[in-house]
């Protein structure tokens, strides 16, 4: 490393977010930057690992002291290079992932980790502002064809990928808009869509070819997408959310996150939405089920919609603030971790559990009866804790169970595994021949950045079919 002894004199730093008051009037990002001489600094803090448990930490193993070092050397089109070798979209994992390798960096031990996300973050918008980042088209075609069924994050990086390999490659998205869950899972307060649109343009001007509104096995035909490419890659993700089977649950104003939250983002593009089946939280009392990243993203979402008031419900007890010495380093922490919105209002709620729902007399949910439980495996109800919330909004953000089953994989006749999930081999493929599947349709609902290491992972597996061997890192 090009400064040694950084770690011991310099101390780690984030930028702000932005104020909380202006943030909440907007569905701008909440992120600020840090300047360039101190983002310099904080790469500075990297230390000269014998082992880098960050690469490791992080799903892409990207080679995070190498861009530290040229970072601290202002060497950023280099460091832009050796970040983009291993990870194909750093302006999402950049922006929205938890940071395992900073879960896993050696300096993390017993000092505030380095600031890795941040540098990450800071290496490529400089790229794009530079125009570093140009459309590289492959220099020869295969003459093979692959159809990518999903435009989330396995789905782009898997064409990507396999479009560098020389195979002509067309993107399927059943949505009006190419990005999937980057698109309208994920608020625009935490991810601007104008990040996913840059990027798409250099997508399609190295040849990929991308057709919206085309929902395989439902309104285009799986079976003939299957006789018309060489290979089929399914990166649907995993979209059958997690149930509440409680009584009421039929009661009008009850709604899975998934359904609250892209109308959002079609608000924001300029969509007009159906009036009957919009859903806002304005002015209402609003529970959101589920303590993770979605339940934060319904309780920003809320906020900037004026609701009356927001709780969150989490049915685990709340983390300690500091890590846990049940996952001790380099293991990803069980810590209590503080979303952007949860700094902006509402009431967090550890150890709960909804027992039924009560409505008024035309069918709408006005009250949630729940009871404080134990902690886990057990989650049993601690007696005379039962208590009762007003309610005219609750929105269901407990996690997903798997992919859609009905159209596609019906079709397909594509087996599942134990959990649901697509089940493939070590290759990546299904049960049936020359189809593939990777993200989180393969392996469950996950991160991002795991998407992306799918998306690479599965392409190389299908490059290897066609082919017979593969280049591709």
């Amino acid at each position: 490393m090009g400064k040694v002894t950084g770690f011991l004199e310099y101390k780690r730093e984030v930028a702000p977010r932005r104020n909380v008051a202006e943030r909440l009037e907007d569905w701008r990002e909440v992120y600020t930057y840090l300047p360039e001489d101190k983002m310099r600094t904080q790469a500075a803090r990297c230390m000269d690992c014998g082992v880098p448990f960050c690469q490791t930490g992080c799903p892409v193993n990207n080679v995070i002291p190498h861009w530290n070092d040229l970072v601290y050397r202002n060497r950023w089109e280099e460091a832009a290079r050796v970040l983009l070798s291993t990870n194909n979209f750093p302006e999402f994992t950049g922006t929205i992932c938890p940071a395992p390798c900073e879960a896993a960096c050696v300096l993390g031990i017993n000092e505030p980790p380095v600031t890795i996300k941040a540098i990450e973050k800071a290496i490529i918008e400089r790229a794009f502002q530079n125009g570093w980042i140009k459309p590289e088209r492959p220099k020869v075609r295969t003459g093979k064809t692959v159809a990518v069924i999903g435009s989330g994050p396995s789905g782009l990086a898997a064409a990507q990928q396999l479009n560098r390999a020389g195979h002509r490659v067309t993107v399927y998205e059943k949505n009006d808009r190419i990005g999937g869950l980057l698109r309208y899972g994920i608020p625009d307060f935490k991810l601007d869509k104008h990040v996913i649109d840059r990027r798409l343009d250099i997508l399609q001007a190295e040849g990929i070819v991308f057709t919206t509104r085309a929902n395989v096995g439902v309104n285009i035909s799986a079976e003939e997408l299957r006789q018309s490419y060489d290979a089929l890659v399914l990166c649907g993700g995993s979209e059958s959310p997690r149930n509440l089977n409680v009584p009421g649950r039929e009661l009008k104003g009850i709604h899975f996150a998934m359904e609250f939250l892209p109308q959002q983002n079609k608000r924001n593009a300029g969509d007009t939405l159906d009036s009957a089946t919009e859903i806002f939280a304005t002015g209402k009392h609003v529970i959101i089920i589920g303590g993770g990243d979605t339940g934060a993203d319904c309780l920003g979402t809320s906020l900037r919609q004026k609701a009356k008031s927001v709780q969150q419900f989490e049915i685990m007890p709340k983390p300690p603030l500091e890590r846990s010495e049940s996952t001790p380093w380099p293991m990803w922490p069980l810590q209590l971790r503080t979303e952007s919105s949860h700094e902006e209002g509402g009431e967090r709620n550890w150890a709960m559990n909804t027992v039924r729902f009560e409505g008024d007399e035309f069918g709408n949910v006005k009250k949630l009866h729940a009871v404080r439980v134990g902690p886990p495996p057990s989650f049993s109800p601690i007696s005379g804790s039962e208590f009762t919330l007003d309610a005219d909004l609750v929105l269901l953000a407990m996690g997903f169970t798997g992919p859609a089953k009905s159209g596609l994989l019906d079709e397909l006749g594509i087996a599942l595994d134990s959990r649901g999930n697509v089940s493939t081999n070590t290759r990546y493929m299904t049960s049936m021949p020359g189809i593939f599947s990777a993200g989180d349709m393969r392996r469950g609902q996950s991160l991002v950045v795991w998407a992306i290491n799918e998306g690479r992972k599965v392409a190389k597996a299908v490059d290897t079919y066609l082919m017979g061997s593969s280049m591709l890192p």
